[in-house]
């Protein structure tokens, strides 16, 4: 068995966690929230009183944090010259596995430093939410250097099922940024056409099977719908709570249009989804899944 640190039990990091646990590897967690940690010590993982314990007498270190500066914070200290962070303290045989979803150039700078240490940094966001964290089949999206993965699989196979090596450091990202880009798009199309259907007198529920089975099918209509009473397990029906939150998405559809600026690229409906879920935050649904961006189509509503 792999011993691990953990460093970042929220609503995904904790599952993740867990069934690393449950797969009989030793396991050192932290979060600031001490609750988080109670879960993972009640399943059988031991606490650590800081991130720098929770490094110590490892073999592999998982990272799951909000962004970027948190990463850059935790890796390199305050004044992100490597001496104050987290890879100062790491022996060079640590392997690190960052889950995170931030810049790319973010991870290039953790790698870099980490790689003037001799140490092994990966990026491996995330794909598949709340659900895919609990079934441990979520999808991984790997950047880093092809020894490092082959060394990062097992453990990967134990949180995820779809596992993809993009790249070197940041690749990861690159992929996990252009999907999120597309879901973002998907998911707030298929809410624009669900409440054009309903205005115009359809039932969401036929109209959804209608474009599941036609042209118009998508990953929002077949495992997400958003329209509340359509899904019995999407968060939709249980008010949009769990699952992937607006801040989130809004964050992810940020970190692309800040990709497409660096590379002139042109992305107009990115940077439409960005603007919807943007608004749709700043009127306060932020906490809620991303998939509510259907309550911004249906404002005035009695049901809302």
């Amino acid at each position: 068995m792999t011993s691990i640190g953990f460093i970042g039990l929220g609503n995904m990091g904790g599952p993740m966690a867990l069934n690393l646990v449950k797969a009989g590897h030793p396991v050192k967690v932290f979060d600031l929230v001490e609750s988080a940690m109670t879960v993972l010590i009640e399943a059988g993982a031991k606490r650590a009183a800081s991130p720098r314990e929770a490094c110590e007498d490892i073999e592999v270190l998982v990272s799951m944090l909000p962004a970027g500066q948190h990463v850059r914070r935790l890796y390199l200290g305050d004044k992100e010259d490597g001496e104050g962070g987290l890879l100062a303290a790491l022996d060079s045989s640590v392997l690190v596995i960052d889950a995170s979803t931030i810049a790319p150039d973010d991870v290039r700078l953790v790698a870099g430093h980490a790689a003037e240490r001799g140490i092994d940094f990966m990026d491996a966001p995330v794909s598949g939410g709340v659900g895919g964290a609990r079934a441990g089949t979520l999808s991984f999206i790997v950047g880093g250097d092809a020894d490092a993965y082959a060394r990062a699989l097992p453990l990967l196979e134990v949180m995820g099922k779809n596992l993809f090596h993009a790249g070197p450091a940041g690749s990861g990202q690159v992929a996990k940024i252009c999907n999120n880009m597309l879901l973002g798009i998907l998911m707030s199309g298929t809410a624009e056409a669900l409440a054009l259907g309903v205005k115009n007198g359809l039932d969401p529920a036929v109209l959804s099977e209608v474009m599941k089975q036609s042209s118009g099918g998508n990953w929002a209509l077949n495992v997400y719908n958003p329209w509340p009473g359509v899904m019995e397990a999407a968060p939709a029906s249980n008010d949009y709570q769990g699952g992937f939150l607006v801040d989130l998405m809004a964050k992810d559809l940020g970190l692309a249009w800040e990709m497409a600026l660096g590379s002139k690229s042109a992305v107009p409906m990115g940077a439409q989804a960005r603007n919807l879920f943007v608004q749709h935050a700043a009127q306060g649904a932020g906490r809620l899944d991303f998939s509510s961006i259907q309550r911004f189509y249906r404002v005035g509503e009695a049901d809302v």
